[in-house]
């Protein structure tokens, strides 16, 4: 009971979180902590939701959740402990869902957990359940023609090494490289992006290490919403991760089970609890074990 997790809120007027489509001023980036409680607290209260519900599911986001961030995200395989424990946590009555913006497919290599859970890839335009059924949805035409477009233009201005290719965008990483060069390629990508934005109605949407140019559609809180409403009302769930695109999925979760922020540092967030990766983490997930009956 001694390890301590960290509750924080926003003051309205310093904390707004930044929209997408813009940046946040420098000086409401900094998170206000307004107390730090142990496990007792709401935490605890969680878990003991967890210990006495008839069915659970865990929300898991990936990279920068489950696994630490690397200039090669081919290699972005998750904290040591992580796949052992997560496979656990299936074995007892909860429904472990990974909600990623990556391919769904990455992850089945990535994240070494085996069997497979549930994968909701390109922030919920892809889902692969465990028995191997894949669904995916397919932009409209007209953003299928502009995401043509934008992966030739992209391409011919050199930035194809740092492009992702997924349903229904192209994500470009800067990850790893210094600031003058991730300004290079920021300015790039907003420039070829401009024109198609008005033309074929595509979106550009930061993200922690890069830029994604992609079709109007689905996002995370759209998957949480989802799961949530398949689940059931009786059902206690929680969603981990760590971005902005991650905010969406703490919105809908909001009421229904618990927002868990996990990043090295706090920022501005809906999330309900902050933890630090990969200790904090694991601590989560082995009080999850508990909680259903199992020993850490």
């Amino acid at each position: 009971m001694g390890r301590v997790f960290r509750y924080f809120a926003q003051r309205t007027e310093r904390c707004q979180l930044s929209s997408f489509s813009g940046r946040m001023p420098e000086a409401k980036k900094r998170p206000v902590l307004m107390k730090v409680a142990e496990r007792q607290d709401v935490y605890a209260s969680f878990f003991e939701q967890v210990r006495h519900a008839s069915k659970r599911a865990l929300m898991l986001d990936y990279d920068g959740t489950l696994a630490p961030f690397t200039p090669d995200r081919t290699r972005a395989f998750p904290y040591r402990e992580i796949p052992e424990l997560v496979g656990r946590i299936m074995q007892r009555n909860t429904r472990v869902v990974l909600i990623s913006g990556r391919a769904a497919t990455e992850l089945l290599f990535l994240s070494g957990i085996h069997p497979h859970p549930e994968i909701w890839g390109s922030h919920g335009s892809e889902r692969l359940l465990p028995d191997g059924t894949y669904e995916a949805d397919a932009p409209p035409p007209k953003q299928r023609v502009g995401l043509q477009l934008a992966n030739k233009t992209l391409s011919a201005a050199g930035l194809e090494c740092r492009m992702e290719n997924k349903a229904g965008g192209i994500a470009v990483h800067w990850r790893g490289l210094s600031g003058s060069e991730k300004a290079g390629i920021e300015e790039k990508v907003r420039t070829i992006s401009g024109p198609l934005i008005e033309e074929y109605g595509l979106q550009l949407l930061p993200f922690d290490g890069g830029l994604e140019l992609r079709a109007p559609g689905k996002t995370k809180g759209d998957a949480v919403s989802a799961i949530l409403a398949e689940s059931g009302n009786e059902t206690v769930a929680a969603y981990l991760g760590d971005d902005q695109t991650d905010e969406n999925a703490f919105r809908a979760i909001k009421g229904k089970g618990l927002a868990v922020l996990v990043r090295p540092e706090a920022r501005p967030t809906q999330a309900d609890v902050w933890l630090r990766p990969p200790d904090e983490l694991g601590g989560f997930l082995r009080d999850w074990l508990a909680a259903c009956g199992a020993e850490k």
